[in-house]
């Protein structure tokens, strides 16, 4: 079911201009891809052997990965990582970890060793710069991680360096305000999975309605419980933000999850950056 419902695979392309980026990475072109829930139910082969080979087609400098490489069982990491081998950039992929890679107690340790063994640098509460010092990528802990303190990592970057913030769940951005962000990648949402043109999405819609219920209601309807329980902003479910000063993007997605997808493509997104002046006083 889950195959048929996916649909065909989007490449969404986007310009972003960062102030104070050097000279030399302008242009620099990063792919992102997220929520994989690979488990041969939820991301077909042939289709995770598209977005490998999109991906590879856009020639980018960097390659990252925002989480939710599986669902629940951690040992489908192994076959995963066979396929992800296959990726291709300039300076290497990076990788946040989402929700569900933390699912059981051994699921961070071992989703983290499998991508490692492929080179895949799985960030946690990191700063690294694989395409030179001006400009940092950050990669933050699960939003609902109790490791989530933002403070720690993002007070060691001077203001003047650009900075990438990986992060799996779009809701960090409230927390993430008062640090300049130029550009958030996030995921998470699945786009919302069912959008009804004209109307939304129906994960946003169902979670609107189940804040609404009274309480003694909302026990007797679990998939509005589900929506509201996935995420607060679901304003913010797919596509490019402008949240005060930062800028947040969030990928729909590779894989799914029951019910499935409907008019809501899984996507490959890359990613220009533009060198421009900073216009702040």
């Amino acid at each position: 079911m889950h195959r048929l419902l996916t649909g065909s695979l989007s490449v969404d392309r986007l310009t972003i201009p960062i102030a104070d980026l050097p000279p030399d990475l302008d242009g620099t072109t990063i792919v992102q891809l997220s929520d994989l829930h690979y488990d041969s139910k939820r991301l077909s082969d042939n289709l995770l052997q598209q977005a490998i080979e999109a991906t590879n087609q856009a020639s980018p400098d960097l390659i990252v990965l925002t989480g939710d490489f599986v669902t629940d069982d951690p040992a489908q990491i192994y076959p995963l990582v066979l396929q992800l081998k296959y990726l291709q950039s300039r300076a290497g992929v990076c990788a946040v970890l989402g929700n569900h890679d933390l699912y059981r107690c051994s699921s961070r340790s071992t989703i983290t060793d499998a991508l490692s063994s492929i080179d895949i640098d799985v960030l946690w509460d990191d700063i690294i710069y694989p395409l030179g010092e001006g400009l940092a990528i950050v990669g933050l802990p699960e939003y609902w991680s109790p490791d989530f303190r933002a403070s720690r990592i993002l007070d060691r970057i001077p203001s003047t360096v650009p900075r990438i913030v990986l992060a799996h769940n779009p809701d960090s951005a409230e927390a993430l305000q008062q640090w300049r962000v130029d550009l958030q990648l996030s995921g998470h949402t699945h786009g919302g999975q069912i959008v009804i043109p004209g109307v939304g999405n129906i994960s946003a819609l169902s979670a609107n309605l189940y804040s609404r219920l009274p309480t003694r209601t909302r026990n007797r309807v679990p998939f509005l419980r589900a929506c509201y329980r996935v995420m607060k902003h679901w304003e913010w479910s797919k596509g490019f933000y402008q949240i005060g000063n930062n800028r947040l993007y969030v990928n729909r997605g590779l894989g799914t999850y029951f019910p499935g997808r409907l008019f809501c493509p899984p996507e490959v997104t890359v990613i220009t950056l533009r060198a421009c002046q900073n216009t702040a006083a």
